[in-house]
């Protein structure tokens, strides 16, 4: 027997249905779905210390459960003294059981964990269907042990859906447990 996250149970045992329903859809297929979670942290003073890079793929791994890659340098910009091919952040894809583990940890563990939290905007759809959420610190996540920080960094999660609409992937966030504001 393999191991199925309990969001991914509660998406095609309740969700799916409410939505079906919810919006008329003939076809299964219709219904929007969680394709992807990507998080994305630049890290400004790669510049000067190329080890803050390696330091975000570390953090970013021990987040997400999924080996971060560094994001590399399109062109060289002289203003920021930065040079092409140079390492300049992190990012990793989660797809799967990973992307229903972290989405499960985000919900319950991290976001309770933000000071002063009333609620995520519920404004940052891109017409498309897809969510991206910036997070300011990472000392959010419990993986990540405040001791052992040098520097308090954010990121920006992006939530990719198969919605046609943005009313229809906020329904589905929104039936995933996102706590957006009233």
């Amino acid at each position: 027997m393999t191991y199925i996250p309990r969001l991914k149970t509660k998406y095609s045992e309740e969700i799916a249905p409410q939505l079906m329903e919810k919006f008329g859809y003939k076809s299964n297929m219709q219904i929007p779905k969680l394709l992807k979670i990507c998080i994305n942290q630049g890290v400004g003073l790669a510049t000067q210390d190329k080890k803050l890079v390696d330091v975000a793929v570390d953090e970013i791994s021990k987040i997400t459960g999924q080996k971060a890659v560094p994001t590399i340098a399109k062109k060289s910009v002289s203003n920021f003294k930065l040079r092409e091919e140079m390492p300049i952040g992190a990012k990793v894809t989660l797809r799967g059981i990973q992307m229903y583990e972290f989405l499960d940890r985000l919900i319950s563990v991290a976001l309770p964990r933000v000071r002063d939290f009333k609620g995520i905007n519920n404004k940052s759809f891109d017409g498309r269907g897809n969510y991206t959420m910036g997070v300011t610190e990472q000392i959010i996540f419990p993986e990540i042990n405040i001791d052992k920080i040098n520097k308090v960094t954010g990121m920006d999660i992006t939530f990719v859906t198969s919605a046609k609409s943005d009313a229809e992937a906020f329904e589905l966030l929104k039936s995933l447990g996102m706590p957006f504001k009233k």
